[in-house]
């Protein structure tokens, strides 16, 4: 039998996760019954998400057991098809987690269309990171002609596209980025009207001259200090989208502090409408406009993005920690090694 590679949860991480936390592991791959797919992995995406199903705590999702496989969606080629739907040599996508090979039910193996773009594009701006912008905006922070839109992690594969589909509503777009690489990129690459560096000390205040007509809208996807920073700028009936908060994910620093009082505080006097969301829940209504709108875009480069391409399954886990400390540049995949 073929011999897959495989990355397991070896432990649930006390703070920020170490590399103790996985173990590697070969099995063998079974033979593909009625109903399912065996599938080659081509590329894995890393995404922050994966950090809290490392966690047992009480969340929308089941937490990845201890021994089971990290979760992960995946873009694959089909070997082997036991269902009408699927072909050999499809490309896919699919949630097999981090691995090299998997034999999987094929409910849970998609075709998608990428309108010409690479198939990384499936797993990134065309896929669960660009719809997670473009439903939260849609859906929630709802941007205007001349409305001021702020994004955090704005290289990222969800803050870029954030930025982007406020220009495409006619409102102007700012960026927090780290460092002066990415906020270049994030001005000149991508076309925002302004980015503030987050690491820079006068951060407050770079942000506040940045807008100068407060925020309407702010995509929240990190807390911590650029919340801090974000909430006194808030506009009377401002919408804040909230699908991460990347700044938490390990645990409170050491310098955190509660911001409860002075977040319900804002909300009731300036009538904030702040919403917690899973892109989930937004699939049914809204995906099928999600790939028709966004994929020509992409396609046509009118929609930027960019990739951080790692190789090999063996850098997953290191490659995996460093992004949440935002040492990745732009959406993060494992590229495995065999790929032809």
């Amino acid at each position: 039998m073929p011999i897959a590679r495989r990355v397991v949860l070896a432990s649930r991480p006390q703070g920020a996760p170490t590399l103790e936390n996985f173990r590697f592991e070969e099995v063998e791959l079974s033979d593909a019954q009625q109903g399912e797919v065996t599938l080659r992995v081509l590329y894995l995406s890393l995404d922050p998400y994966m950090r809290g199903r490392m966690s047992d705590a009480k969340s929308y999702a089941a937490p990845t057991p201890v021994g089971g496989v990290m979760e992960g969606e995946t873009v694959c080629e089909v070997i082997r098809s036991r269902h009408p739907d699927f072909a050999p040599g499809d490309k896919v996508r699919a949630r097999t987690g981090w691995c090299t090979d998997a034999v999987v039910k094929a409910d849970i193996v998609h075709h998608f269309d990428t309108h010409g773009a690479p198939i990384t594009t499936a797993v990134g701006v065309l896929g669960m990171p660009g719809f997670t912008a473009y439903s939260g905006m849609k859906v929630i922070g709802q941007p205007k002609d001349g409305e001021t839109v702020v994004v955090a992690a704005a290289s990222g594969p969800v803050g870029s596209m954030v930025g982007q589909i406020a220009k495409l509503a006619g409102a102007r777009a700012v960026g927090i980025a780290g460092g002066k690489k990415k906020c270049d990129f994030v001005r000149e690459e991508l076309g925002f009207d302004a980015v503030v560096d987050h690491r820079s000390k006068d951060f407050a205040s770079d942000l506040e001259a940045a807008c100068p007509k407060g925020i309407d809208v702010y995509f929240e996807n990190v807390g911590g200090h650029v919340w801090d920073a974000v909430l006194p700028l808030l506009n009377q009936f401002a919408r804040v989208p909230v699908c991460g908060l990347v700044a938490q994910y390990n645990g409170p620093g050491a310098a955190d502090h509660d911001r409860l009082p002075a977040t319900m505080s804002a909300i009731l006097r300036r009538s904030l409408r702040i919403r917690g969301f899973i892109q989930s829940e937004f699939v049914k209504d809204h995906y099928g406009a999600f790939e028709k709108e966004i994929g020509p875009l992409v396609a046509s480069g009118r929609i930027r993005y960019k990739e951080d391409v790692v190789d090999g399954l063996e850098r997953a886990p290191d490659a995996f920690i460093g992004m949440l400390t935002g040492k990745n540049f732009g959406k993060l995949l494992v590229r495995m090694a065999d790929i032809d």
